[in-house]
């Protein structure tokens, strides 16, 4: 799964911190997206939680949107 991966090259994450992405994660996910897609949500879900973001509905509703540049 994409988003433990991503988890695991970001950075040290606890285990509850993971099972936040991960639930996250799974909330945001479409069926029948592409790979590069399942990446990219897992890369804007991990962002988002590392700039700060630690609510779970929050983190969600912030990482349904593309990342700012």
């Amino acid at each position: 799964m994409p988003i433990y991966q991503r988890a695991k090259e970001a950075g040290v994450f606890d285990s509850s911190d993971v099972a936040l992405l991960g639930r996250v994660f799974e909330k945001l996910k479409a069926e029948g997206q592409s790979p590069e897609g399942y990446e990219a949500l897992a890369s804007r879900v991990i962002a988002n939680y590392q700039a700060g973001i630690r609510d779970e509905e929050e983190l969600a509703a912030v990482s349904k949107l593309p990342l700012g540049r």
